[in-house]
């Protein structure tokens, strides 16, 4: 009986992994222009007043993918189309390995990208991708009870107190599931004050949000919770959509496409900020999963949509993951995105959380970007109990919810701004490290370099000219600073050059640099300054 149940086990595993998984991307969009002439017609007035705000032009990419080439590869022999991504102008298909590649036979497919990298090499596919492995990582005075430490530890009461809760501004949570959010007491003000706008369920493409499981039902309290004396989010008034991506069923690349398609699906809603705790790297499969090296800031599919959802306007907080102390101890996907806030945990003392993923990323860029409370961090249980739990799952939303809230108090500011105020408000932002990023922001300084700024002679005290520059920048020192230590770094957020500086010969060199955007610090005994420099 063993022996026919070990057989039974063996056929039923290659069954499963015979069934391969693949993007197909389209060459076009013929009906472009149609959508672009008429922009109501594919976002709402919110999203595109979000791009009119920022400087943000619509292009091709915002048009809805073609459906007619959707429903040629739908009636394709033995192929299922399980998500499709207007961004990147192309669908998820699994189906056995020939039928995949017959859909080049389509003069409207461009190429085909299979998540087993193997299986790209030997088809000579261009842009080849592998896929990953997800982790649930796993004026106002509130009585913020247990949840006084994770707030208090960002300064976010100071948003807080000044009536800076996230009002106006809109949350996408991307998650498994959120169990009874619509049952239970400490997401009640959400539902009485109008907050939850709305949800989908793309694993099982329906509208039922509030099953499946409890991570996001966590996740969403450190956001949106009240309960007075017990816990309270950190951007108790922003609005909410509760969008399903994760199968905890199975871990399959498809998952990558449900994110990016409720990204999309974000932007057109017109949300702001997306949080997300999920975290890819293995799949059940072993060859979709993903290596160190392919963490490179935009190769993983989810992290593209990631990067694309940032061009929208948008900011993208995202877990750092919980793999710190295993044999792969760094940042997943889409957390090593280029343009993803990744958020790793401390303890609520400020020390390291064992387990919080760590950086860098391959290519060399800061990862994890910064730190919140994520061990013992005070959320909300399916049964409206408040208790507490560990995970970058956490320090993920009390982040994206205290970011939601500054973003609240200074409207005018991009998406970039905001992030730039973030990290440079936090406390290792002159020293960055492998485990702390930029460390643990300070929103009470944050925002006063926010509103400082809109006054430049107030923070200004150091001119740097000439900006933009071919080659030499030099630096004009107010009369009572002797020596300043200066540190360049390049757009992704490489430390290029840190040395001192006199005032007797303050000029740097950038002859052997590349043309582009690099942004600088300077620090002195009792002054900060930051800022972009642009080389020719």
């Amino acid at each position: 009986m063993k022996k026919i149940l070990v057989s039974f086990l063996l056929v039923s595993f290659l069954n499963a992994f015979s069934q391969e998984d693949a993007w197909v991307y389209f060459n076009d969009k013929p009906n472009a222009q149609t959508f672009l002439d008429n922009p109501l017609s594919m976002l709402s007035q919110r999203a595109l007043d979000r791009r009119e705000n920022q400087g943000i032009t619509l292009t091709v990419q915002d048009t809805p993918i073609y459906e007619p080439y959707v429903d040629q590869i739908s009636n394709a022999d033995g192929i299922t189309v399980m998500a499709k991504s207007k961004w990147l102008n192309c669908v998820h298909v699994r189906g056995e390995l020939t039928n995949i590649q017959s859909l080049t036979n389509f003069s409207f497919v461009n190429h085909i990208r299979f998540a087993d990298n193997s299986l790209n090499n030997r088809f000579s596919n261009p842009n080849p991708i592998q896929v990953i492995n997800k982790q649930l990582d796993v004026q106002s005075n509130f009585n913020y009870g247990n949840s006084t430490n994770q707030i208090q530890m960002l300064n976010a009461q100071i948003l807080h107190q000044q009536d800076y809760t996230g009002q106006g501004k809109i949350i996408a949570v991307l998650d498994s599931g959120f169990i009874n959010v619509n049952s239970t007491a400490p997401f009640q003000r959400l539902f009485d004050n109008n907050l939850i706008l709305g949800g989908y369920n793309f694993v099982s493409h329906n509208s039922d949000v509030y099953s499946l499981h409890n991570h996001g039902t966590s996740t969403l309290s450190c956001m949106g919770a009240f309960v007075d004396g017990q816990l309270v989010g950190t951007a108790p008034d922003a609005s909410y959509y509760l969008f399903v991506t994760e199968d905890v069923a199975a871990e399959n690349p498809v998952e990558e496409s449900y994110w990016v398609q409720a990204a999309e699906e974000s932007d057109r809603l017109g949300a702001d900020v997306i949080s997300t705790s999920l975290g890819y790297f293995e799949y059940d499969n072993p060859n979709y999963s993903y290596q160190y090296s392919d963490l490179t800031g935009d190769h993983a599919f989810i992290s593209q949509g990631a990067n694309i959802a940032f061009s929208k306007g948008m900011i993208v907080v995202a877990s750092a993951g919980n793999s710190g102390a295993t044999n792969n101890p760094n940042i997943g996907v889409p957390a090593e995105a280029t343009n993803v806030l990744a958020v790793g945990a401390v303890q609520a003392n400020e020390t390291y959380a064992l387990f919080s993923s760590i950086g860098p990323s391959f290519d060399g860029r800061i990862k994890p970007d910064v730190m919140a409370q994520g061990q013992q961090s005070t959320v909300a249980n399916t049964a409206g109990q408040i208790t507490s739990a560990n995970g970058t799952s956490f320090s993920c939303p009390i982040m994206a919810g205290a970011i939601t809230s500054f973003w609240s108090a200074i409207p005018w500011a991009t998406n970039q701004q905001v992030l730039d105020f973030v990290k440079q408000s936090a406390d290792r932002f002159l020293s960055p490290d492998d485990q702390f990023g930029y460390g643990i922001p300070d929103f009470q300084i944050a925002l006063a370099m926010a509103q400082l700024s809109t006054n430049e002679s107030l923070i200004k005290k150091f001119t740097l000219y000439p900006n933009p520059t071919n080659d030499k920048i030099s630096i004009n020192f107010p009369n009572t600073i002797d020596e300043i230590n200066f540190i360049l770094y390049n757009n992704l957020g490489q430390k290029i050059i840190e040395k001192n500086i006199k005032n007797e010969f303050p000029q740097i060199s950038l002859e052997n640099n590349s043309s582009g955007i690099y942004f600088y610090t300077i620090q002195s005994k009792s002054d900060f300054q930051s800022g972009k420099i642009i080389k020719n």
